[in-house]
């Protein structure tokens, strides 16, 4: 069971444990012993985000890392997924972030990819974890001093990549709005976009190390919706605090989350052939309505536990060329390691640019069906079918909805809550059965 790493990483509160001098040290120190097994001379590249907490982290990882005997290079604020593409491109035996993706300025994290490009499994992190404990005993810490200086080199190769990706796109005649949530994406975005025509609309994009995801970005969906209506925009994009996700809005001010976009995408890789065994992998969290709008094309969707690093593994075990997650985590691997919201943002304006119609249009037969998240704080993560009042909650709630809806109760894997998600076609049912399970939890567990 592991203590530290959760389904993205490390991740709390930049100054406080895990995420305090001492321990990140010692990750640095056990992340160089765990790369230098495989790699006689191991670099490392780090990235980070815009929190202002992200230098120190930054600066005293990397001196853990080199106490450990490893290299350590910089690629400076720049996005998630770009640190997983430049780890393979070049060889890499790590690529590392220093970010806490959606979560509020005040978190950080610590994001690990290996030398493939891809997370490490859950077998490595609880490698890593169990020396970091054994290091914390121990350890003494140098002086951190800076990080290493960001090269730009490492963005400008991204950017290029990311052109690459989808060859020939163009907005000309398009007027788009783009959400940059204060993040990384403010790095890169404007100038990826400059390049492709079109009228472009850039907000969130000055990050102070304090306003990152605050009240933008796609945590905040609603916000580019409502821009992009008051502008008479085509369409909008909001990517998160790390750029590894994408949400977008219509031109009629409605939110397109996760759901349309992979039903999009679905529908566009079948024509092309491109969509292997005829399936999208989806999470436990995807509304009942994409399941159906995609079997009305001919394409299965199996679901896989919520976190894109599981979504991943489905589709390596059922060779799928698509998945993703509702919020907004799209995986390509033909074209990525990783999700990316850069990436995203080019295909869907790449597939909406080619099929001569509007996104609202593209994506209109999608009928949602009622769906609540209720979020509980916990101060525990106890097993829920260990708590007799919760479970029997949940049981009645899946006994009453039958088919006509579902039913998931899961523990956030990055954050002290648990998420109660209930949908339906009735939504009153919906509304009554997700306030029950979660009083149920709040009595047992409540923070």
């Amino acid at each position: 069971m592991r203590k530290l790493f959760g389904t993205d990483g490390i991740r709390g509160v930049a100054g406080e444990t895990p995420l305090d001098t001492k321990t990140i040290y010692a990750v640095g120190l056990a992340l160089a012993h765990q790369v230098n097994h495989a790699n006689a001379h191991p670099r490392v590249l780090l990235g980070m985000d815009t929190r202002e907490s992200s230098q120190w982290i930054a600066a005293t990882l990397a001196a853990g890392l080199r106490a450990g005997g490893a290299a350590v290079e910089s690629a400076g604020i720049i996005t998630t997924p770009a640190i997983a593409y430049l780890a393979k491109q070049h060889k890499f035996a790590a690529g590392v972030v220093i970010s806490a993706s959606h979560n509020p300025w005040q978190d950080n994290g610590i994001k690990v990819f290996g030398s493939d490009g891809y997370k490490l499994p859950d077998e490595t992190e609880l490698r890593i974890e169990e020396e970091i404990f054994r290091r914390l005993e121990k350890v003494e810490i140098s002086e951190a001093g800076r990080p290493p200086a960001g090269e730009a080199k490492y963005r400008r190769e991204y950017e290029e990549f990311l052109r690459g990706a989808v060859p020939g796109l163009r907005l000309d005649g398009l007027k788009v709005v783009l959400d940059c949530a204060n993040g990384a994406a403010s790095a890169i975005a404007p100038e990826l976009f400059a390049h492709l025509g079109g009228t472009i609309h850039l907000t969130h994009a000055k990050p102070d190390g304090r306003n990152i995801n605050a009240q933008c970005g796609a945590l905040h969906p609603e916000i580019v919706a409502e821009e992009v209506k008051s502008l008479g925009a085509d369409l909008g994009v909001t990517f998160d605090g790390d750029a590894d996700r994408a949400l977008f809005a219509d031109a009629h001010g409605k939110v397109v989350n996760g759901d349309a976009v992979m039903l999009l995408a679905a529908r566009d890789m079948k024509a092309r052939q491109l969509l292997r065994n005829g399936l999208l992998v989806a999470t436990t969290m995807s509304n009942m309505g994409l399941e159906a709008a995609l079997r009305r094309d001919g394409i299965r969707m199996l679901r896989a536990p919520v976190g894109d690093k599981y979504v991943l593994e489905r589709m390596q075990q059922e060779q799928a060329s698509l998945g993703g997650e509702q919020s907004g985590h799209i995986l390509f691997p033909h074209l990525a390691t990783t999700g990316d919201g850069l990436l995203t943002a080019l295909v869907v304006l790449d597939a909406v640019r080619r099929s001569g119609r509007a996104l609202h249009e593209v994506v209109a037969d999608l009928k949602v069906y009622p769906q609540v998240i209720v979020n509980v704080r916990v101060r525990e993560k106890k097993p829920l079918d260990q708590i007799a009042t919760v479970a029997d909650t949940i049981r009645a709630a899946e006994a009453e909805l039958a088919e006509s809806g579902r039913v998931v109760v899961r523990y956030s894997g990055t954050e002290a809550l648990a998420r109660v998600m209930i949908e339906a076609e009735s939504e009153e049912a919906m509304r009554r059965h997700a306030e029950r399970i979660a009083e149920a939890i709040r009595k047992e567990l409540g923070a």
